[in-house]
Order: C-alpha cells, then sequence, then structure tokens
C-alpha cells in the first residue's frame, strides 16, 4: 500500500509555519492532479510567498500517491550534489555547519547526495556551482515522497522537518551562502572544478587570476564570466518554451559551444526540464543576430547591475594596459544619451496561477471547468468576473469610488470551448431568479443599449462573434451612426459608473426627453476568434482608448483536451444560493434587486469595501510601475493600454473580495497580487498581440501574418513550400516580396537543411 505523505506530514508542517505543495509521484516537480492524471503545476511559485492553507492541503490529500515539496523563498536549502565520495559530502557539510550554522535538518535521498534546510529573512536567487547549489528563489524541493531513484522514501536523519518549526532553522543571507559557494569551490579537487564560474576577480588555488574569455567566430559574442553573472537574473521558473529558446540561441551567439553547459545547467533549474530535450534543442540552434547583447538585456531588466570589474565585450579584453590608454585619459568623460527603449512596455511580476481563487468567484470558475467538454480556464475567469461584476454592481465600491464594471473580450480559436461560460452564466441566472440581470444576446443599436441599461442600471451583455461586432463598430466611415454609437457608448458608461451618465438630447418631437442613469453598472464579456478579432483592428483604436477599457484574456490553450463532461449538469444548489446573496447582501438592503429606479434623484450608497495595508502596498507597486512604462511609452499606441492597468486591477481585486464575503468584504493581500497578476497577463498579451497584428495598411498586415505564420513554427522553423501552402492570400510576387523585407530587416532568417530529395529552405525567427 502507497504511503499518504499530505496525510502524514501535513498538518505537521502547517504547524510549523512551511509552506509546500504537492510533487507528482515518482519525481521531482510539483504537480496537480485533474481529471485523473496528474499534471504539471504551472504557478507552483506562489506558495513560495504565504503559509499553506489547511483548505489546500485537504484536496492535496485526496491526491494518489502526492509527494511534499518545499518552495523556496523563506526556506533555503543547500543541495550537496556528491553521488560517489561521502568523505567530501561530509566535508561540504562540515562547511556549511560552519559558516552557515548548524541546521537539524537534513534531508537524504541517493546517499551520500544530501540537503541542507535554512531559512532566510530576504529571499534571494538561488546560486548554481554544481556540485553545489543554494536554492531559494523560484525553486524547490522535495522533502517528503519515493525517491525516483532508489525507490525509497527521503530520509531525515538528525530530526523530520515535520518535527521542527521554521524558527528552528538558522537564518542565512545571500552574502553567507555565495561565501559557502566560494570557499566550497576550492575543496573540490582539480578535475571537478566548473571553470565556466570563475570570475575576473576569482582566485583558483594556486593564486594565479583566471580570467575566462571565450571568443566567437562574430561580434554577438560575450565574456564567459559577463554571461554567467547575468544569468543568474534570468531565473527559469518554467519559462514558456519561446522565452527558454531565446535564452538558449543568445547563449550560443554569445559563447558558441563553450555555452553548452551553462545553457544544461540553467535549463535545468525548471522543474519541466527534459535533459535530452534540452541537448536537442542546443544542437538545433544556429543564431545569427542574437548573442550576448540579449542575455544583458534582458538581465537589466531583472535588475542585473553589472560590475565596474566585468568585461562585456570579449574584443575588449587586453592582458595589460589598454592600448589607446594614453588618448583616452586626455579625452573629456562626457554623459551617454540614454539607450534607446523599443522594446514593448511589459509589467513584470511574479507567477500567477489563473484558478487560484476562494469563495463564490472560485466555485463558478470550479464548476465551468468541470461541466465543459473543452475546459477554458481562463475565459471561466473572465465570464464569471463579469457576471459577478454586474451582480454586485451599484452595491459595493472601493475606498478610492472603483466599481465592479468590467469589460471583457475572451480570444480563442473556432471549437475551443468558448460558448460554455455563456451557456453556465445563462442558466444559473435564471435559475437563482436574476434573469434581468441578462441583456440580450445581441447589441443592434446605441438606442438599445441605453434603453436596457435605464430598465436595469447594472446588467450584464454576453456577446459571441465580438469581433464581428468590432470590425463593424470600429469603422466609422462604412458603418451606420446607430451601430458605431454602440462603442462610443459602451467607452462613456465605463466612466460613469460612479457618477450619473446624461442620456442624449434629442431634437425630433417623438422621442422622448433625456433619460439619465444614476451609476450605471454595464458589464461586457465577448468571444472572437483571434483572425476576427485582429483583423478587426487599426492602431488607431487602440491609440483612441476604447478597447484599453477591456481585459483581452487569451488563451493558453486553444484546444485542450476533451474532459468528456457533460456540457451543463444541475448545479449546485448552494452556488446558486451564493449568486442570489451577491445580487442581494449590499448596504441596507437597497439596490438593484430593491429599486430599479434609474434617475438621479435615486439615492444610491454603495458599501465601502477596504482594503488591507499589504494590498494597498501591491497596488502603490503597481502604480509605480505603471508610471514608469507610461514615461518610457509616452505617445505610443500602448499607453491607453497601460493607462487603465492600474483601475482593471482594482476592480477585480474588489469582485475577488465581494465574493469571498459578500456581507463584510474586504480587500486582502491574495486579492491584490491575483488581481494584478491576471491584468498584468492580460496586459502584456494584448502589449504584444498589438506589436504583433495590429496593422494599418494591406502591406503590414501582410507582413504581420506572414511573420505570425513564421513565428508559430517556433524554433523548428517552416519550409519555404508549407510557408507557401498557408499563405494563399498571397500571390508568388507578394510572398517573395514580404518574405524578402523580413529577411533583410532580421526579422526572420532563412537556412538550407538537407532531404531526401534536395536541400529545402527553412525560414524561422531568430
Amino acid at each position: 500500500m502507497s504511503e499518504n505523505f499530505m496525510t502524514q506530514y501535513g498538518d505537521r508542517l502547517i504547524a510549523g509555519g512551511f509552506p509546500f505543495l504537492p510533487i507528482v509521484p515518482g519525481e521531482k516537480f510539483p504537480g496537480r492532479f485533474e481529471r485523473g492524471a496528474w499534471l504539471p503545476y504551472k504557478g507552483w511559485t506562489r506558495h513560495a510567498a504565504r503559509a499553506t492553507t489547511t483548505h489546500e492541503l485537504a484536496i492535496w490529500k485526496q491526491w494518489p500517491d502526492a509527494g511534499i515539496g518545499i518552495p523556496c523563498g523563506l526556506v533555503a536549502g543547500v543541495d550537496i550534489d556528491i553521488a560517489d565520495d561521502i568523505g567530501l559530502a561530509e566535508r561540504f557539510q562540515s562547511l556549511a555547519f560552519e559558516l552557515l550554522g548548524e541546521t537539524p535538518a537534513v534531508r537524504i535521498g541517493n546517499a551520500p547526495k544530501r540537503m541542507l534546510v535554512y531559512r532566510t529573512d530576504a529571499p534571494f536567487k538561488g546560486i548554481k556551482a554544481h556540485p553545489l547549489e543554494v536554492l531559494c528563489q523560484g525553486q524547490q524541493f522535495v522533502a517528503y515522497a519515493i525517491h525516483p531513484g532508489t525507490g525509497r522514501p527521503y530520509e531525515w536523519p538528525v530530526r523530520s522537518l515535520a518535527d521542527l518549526t521554521l524558527a528552528d532553522l538558522p537564518v542565512i543571507t545571500e552574502a553567507q551562502a555565495r561565501a559557502f559557494i566560494d570557499q566550497g569551490l576550492v575543496l573540490l579537487p582539480e578535475g571537478m572544478r566548473p571553470v565556466r564560474l570563475e570570475r575576473n576577480h576569482s582566485v583558483i588555488p594556486n593564486g594565479s587570476p583566471s580570467p575566462v574569455v571565450c571568443q566567437t567566430s562574430h561580434d554577438l559574442g560575450g565574456t564567459q564570466e559577463a554571461i554567467q553573472d547575468a544569468l543568474r537574473h534570468l531565473v527559469n521558473a518554467d519559462l514558456p518554451y519561446d522565452d527558454w529558446v531565446r535564452v538558449g540561441m543568445a547563449l550560443k551567439g554569445a559563447l558558441g559551444e563553450a555555452g553548452a553547459g551553462l545553457f544544461a545547467d540553467w535549463s535545468a533549474s525548471s522543474a519541466k526540464n527534459v535533459p535530452e530535450t534540452t541537448a536537442r534543442a542546443w544542437a538545433s540552434f544556429h543564431p545569427t543576430v542574437i548573442g550576448a547583447g540579449t542575455i544583458y538585456h534582458l538581465a537589466q531588466r531583472h535588475g542585473w547591475k553589472p560590475d565596474a570589474a566585468l568585461t562585456l565585450n570579449p574584443a575588449n579584453q587586453h592582458p595589460g594596459p589598454h592600448p589607446a590608454a594614453p588618448l583616452l585619459q586626455k579625452v573629456p568623460r562626457v554623459p551617454l544619451a540614454a539607450p534607446a527603449e523599443d522594446a514593448p512596455p511589459f509589467l513584470d511580476g511574479p507567477e500567477w496561477n489563473v484558478t487560484d481563487m476562494d469563495g463564490v468567484l472560485g466555485h463558478l470558475v470550479d464548476y465551468m471547468v468541470s461541466t465543459a467538454t473543452r475546459p477554458q480556464p481562463i475565459l471561466a475567469v473572465g465570464n464569471a468576473l463579469c457576471a459577478l461584476g454586474a451582480l454586485m454592481g451599484r452595491r459595493y465600491r472601493t475606498e478610492t469610488d472603483i466599481r465592479s464594471n468590467l469589460y471583457v473580450v475572451g480570444i480563442a480559436d473556432s471549437g475551443s470551448g468558448k460558448n460554455h461560460s455563456r451557456e453556465v452564466i445563462t442558466d444559473l441566472l435564471f435559475r437563482a431568479g436574476l434573469k434581468k440581470f441578462l441583456g440580450g444576446n445581441r447589441i443592434a443599436s446605441g438606442a438599445g443599449l441605453l434603453r436596457a441599461i435605464h430598465d436595469h442600471p447594472a446588467i450584464l451583455f454576453q456577446q459571441d462573434e465580438f469581433g464581428m461586432f468590432l470590425q463593424a463598430a470600429a469603422d466609422r466611415k462604412r458603418s451606420p451612426k446607430h451601430i458605431t454609437d454602440i462603442l462610443d457608448l459602451m467607452t462613456e458608461l465605463y466612466s460613469s459608473s460612479a457618477t450619473v451618465f446624461l442620456g442624449p438630447e434629442y431634437a425630433m418631437p417623438d422621442k422622448k426627453g433625456r433619460q439619465d442613469i444614476n451609476q450605471p453598472c454595464l458589464c461586457l464579456y465577448g468571444t472572437t476568434t483571434p483572425t476576427l478579432f485582429w483583423t478587426a483592428l487599426k492602431s488607431a483604436n487602440v491609440a483612441d482608448g476604447s478597447l484599453a477599457r477591456f481585459l483581452i484574456l487569451k488563451t493558453q490553450d486553444d484546444y485542450p483536451e476533451a474532459s468528456g463532461a457533460a456540457a451543463l449538469r444541475q448545479p449546485p444548489e448552494e452556488l446558486v444560493a451564493a449568486l442570489a446573496a451577491i445580487a442581494q447582501n449590499g448596504s441596507g438592503g437597497e439596490g438593484n434587486l430593491a429599486n430599479l429606479t434609474t434617475g438621479p434623484e435615486t439615492a444610491i450608497h454603495p458599501q465601502v469595501v477596504s482594503m488591507l495595508p499589504e494590498a494597498r502596498e501591491r497596488f502603490a507597486a503597481l502604480n509605480r510601475q505603471v508610471t514608469a512604462l507610461l514615461r518610457r511609452s509616452r505617445g505610443s499606441q500602448f499607453s491607453p493600454i497601460l493607462a487603465r492597468a492600474w483601475e482593471n486591477a482594482a476592480k477585480v481585486a474588489l469582485i475577488r473580495a465581494v465574493s469571498a464575503d459578500p456581507a463584510q468584504p474586504v480587500i486582502r493581500d491574495e486579492d491584490a497580487l491575483w488581481a494584478i497578476a491576471l491584468v498584468r497577463y492580460a496586459v502584456n498579451t494584448f502589449i504584444a498581440d498589438v506589436e504583433r497584428f495590429v496593422a494599418d495598411n494591406q502591406t503590414e498586415q501582410n507582413h504581420k501574418r506572414v511573420l505570425g505564420i513564421i513565428q508559430s513554427a517556433r524554433a523548428k522553423g517552416i519550409t519555404q513550400r508549407d510557408l507557401s501552402r498557408r499563405t494563399q492570400f498571397l500571390d508568388r510576387r507578394q510572398r517573395q516580396e514580404v518574405v524578402q523585407a523580413l529577411l533583410d530587416g532580421g526579422q526572420i532568417v532563412g537556412e538550407s537543411r538537407p532531404s531526401r530529395t534536395q536541400p529545402a529552405m527553412v525560414y524561422r525567427v531568430p
């Protein structure tokens, strides 16, 4: 009978204050058990920043054969990876006890390898110098499980971690960790010493400095010590495939084959690393325009500040004084202009788990996902937020008077399961007696939109084929005014949720007088395919701010595995009741259900939802980041998108907080973290796709469509034959012109690859 590690150790680890997470049986990486199968756990790093809850443990106890892992951050692990020399392993342990303190938590997996567990007051990025490693921020280690190599449980020969508290562990700092690594390398035999980790200022045992410089045959090169130092700031916490390839290509461009070890070590820090795949990918890399500059740029974006002693370019490496030193001393120093920042202004932040929700929001999304034939969690989240936003409309507000009106567009390909969440919401609101909150399936005109909101000032519209609507509404030259009015009115209503929306004045006598709406709450959830959405847009639609009010949520998997679930089933009664409670539990019992009067004389007094100090600091940090990016991208098409990020995050946090406790809601740290991460995902995806797809003329659109097709082929590239087949919207001459322009601009590279008959031309993104 298999051991249930969660049952055996989970409660004791919670009592000791340790964060932990589930480990896939027989593996060393975090996982989730979903629909009868173990899957990699995306976004597991969130567990390092907070205590594990009893609710999470109750769920994990039901997952078969789950191991227990410890996410690092507050916890740090010293990994001594010595496989066949017990004396050397014990000397490293003694050195760690001397420099870092004697920890009672020593874990043995495959002896004599061992892990020494410490804690930190200030988490830092992990430090690796094989066979030594200090695991910290963005990393994890297995505490209780069956070791995949020995087939036996991990052992704790001194004291089990579950018998300790976090306070029992010695505190270490980054400086202490680096001192341990540096002194530990001196203990290594000459043949085991990792040369690539030496720096200009390092001294090997014979006392002579040994700078390691890797020359490449082109001008993309960097020095080994500078690349190594920069790479420490690029944490490989389960990065997307494109980012992984980009770093690998840049490493090979910078160091040639000498960078293979760095790439292998860096890849190995990810839980999803497969060494054979890493080796094959490295062999396939043939960089021509990407190298050290990319590594340095990415590292600086993540906080790297290169030491003045580092030499970044091997061409500048000289054994003695620079030959131009006397001349350079006579040249007056002038400040250099700041480098141009052409890169898109992306928001930075920690990893995020889309399904990490509690309260009614979590219950609603779980129900949508569990009943879907093709589950789409990100689309379910978007629709659930809009539905709850409408139900709590005009009943709650933040301290800064932010309301719950929200516009969301869900983007996924045809046949991917876009419709399911709309069907669920419609069914639930009818069952809960809340059908008045539902607008029609189509908005036919601006006047129709105003009439619907006047009749019920908090309302949800769920629109399929939103891309087709957008094509018409955004085309002011060809579309009739009653259609273009819809988008204009939506823009005005979005900004009128905390005041009185003044209706239009009509000159015709058969029209009613002006109809005002007090604190309208319009929520809209639209779905569309990528092609329809992006072909509808021009850069002016992005720059005018109308679309910046939308959260654009792009699916993370267009065609997830079919679950076999029924499209709809009898919803849980507690979910139906919870939706009704959110619509009714406002301040003083007034609001949408109690009073549907829409005139400015109607007294609307929404309940104020306060924000805890830690959540307030999260939003302050977001505001600082957004402000810096706005200054950098002043006047660009990205400015309106960034300008709404804080407001949309506040709306999402408000909805999540009310869904957790409709009677006495408060915006918690977890509400702020999750809301900011959701908006960051939406903003970054939107910015990337705007740059990739939005075009103002047919020529530019053709270039971007062809580039997108080549990008979708990833590192393997696409053959000329396949590219011709997928670009039938172009004739041969147009195709040749577009491909040549992309080649000339360095956006793609072409290379000849052998085939069974004759060499094939392959295009790929560098």
